[in-house]
């Protein structure tokens, strides 16, 4: 097993801005969507996520700033995707979680 190193307080700083970015439903259903279908405008991602176009670019921003998401631009259209693979396995990982700890509950719970 390797040795962990401790945390420094900037790095948990930063650890927690990118779960608070990804912790509104909102964003989380439009990195999905990106998931899925690789690229897609902000018009096919409004669509698959049932918000509006406004709604969708604004979140969009948010999640480009943060290097969550990148656009590429053809003409005058914008084509968004996850930044790299690191945020499709960090989404990965979450669903995997929920799943072993929903398996794990106890009855009733």
């Amino acid at each position: 097993m390797s040795k962990q190193v401790p945390v420094d307080l900037a790095e948990t700083v930063r650890i927690a801005e990118l779960f608070r970015l990804i912790g509104d439903p909102t964003r989380v259903g439009i990195l999905y969507a990106l998931k899925e279908g690789k690229e897609l405008c902000v018009r096919d991602i409004s669509l698959l996520v049932g918000m509006s176009e406004t709604a969708v670019s604004h979140a969009l921003r948010i999640l480009r700033t943060a290097r969550i998401v990148r656009r590429r631009r053809a003409s005058r259209m914008a084509f968004y995707s996850l930044d790299d693979a690191h945020v499709s396995n960090l989404l990965d990982l979450c669903r995997e979680h929920l799943e072993h700890s929903m398996a794990e509950a106890p009855s009733g719970a």
